[in-house]
């Protein structure tokens, strides 16, 4: 894409942020915590100097939940896969698999931003270890930061990214949109 022509988006310009500030060991193993509700102050600092408002619960812990799934990356860039194909790429059996379907089941069955991030927790670790499609952090920050006006839309496009993209032994190398 023409870098003259593409707008870069909050969430792109927070995962080239972040990915920066992973350089600092420090600093990345306070954003590892950042998806605990016990431990995610350590992050704050960081996450307050990007701008994000710490008050709004539902601003904060998407950042929180795409910093710890960042910080934890062993190759430090972000990924192509929607969140569907991604957890579908952690299965042998791709979208067929049972596992994966119930996953996706429950993660589209929230309803607000904040169970989104809840249940997006073990998913992205799961992602992180056993995922044959790097996720692409940055489009799914920028969508769970629509999730509470466009929930339906998102949810939809999870689903459609989830059976389309990633089929029984398709690790969806396709190119995204």
């Amino acid at each position: 894409m023409n870098d003259r022509t593409h707008r870069q988006t909050r969430g792109e310009g927070f995962v080239a942020y972040l990915l920066k500030r992973c350089e600092d060991r420090g600093e990345a193993a306070r954003l590892r915590r950042a998806d605990n509700p016990a431990t995610e102050y350590q992050s704050w600092e960081i996450l307050a100097a990007f701008g994000v408002d710490l008050e709004k619960q539902w601003e904060r812990l998407p950042f929180a939940c795409i910093a710890a799934s960042l910080a934890r990356l062993e190759e430090r860039r972000d990924g192509n896969a929607g969140i569907g194909r991604a957890l579908a790429g952690c299965y042998e059996e791709g979208n067929q698999s049972d596992a994966a379907r119930l996953r996706l089941r429950r993660l589209l069955a929230c309803d607000s931003v904040e169970e989104a991030c809840r249940i997006l927790r073990p998913v992205l670790r799961l992602i992180g270890s056993r995922g044959r499609s790097p996720l692409n952090h940055a489009r799914l920050l920028d969508e769970l930061q629509r999730f509470h006006r466009d929930g339906q839309t998102i949810k939809a496009r999870w689903a459609q990214d989830f059976y389309r993209g990633a089929g029984t032994g398709d690790t969806g190398a396709e190119e995204e949109r």
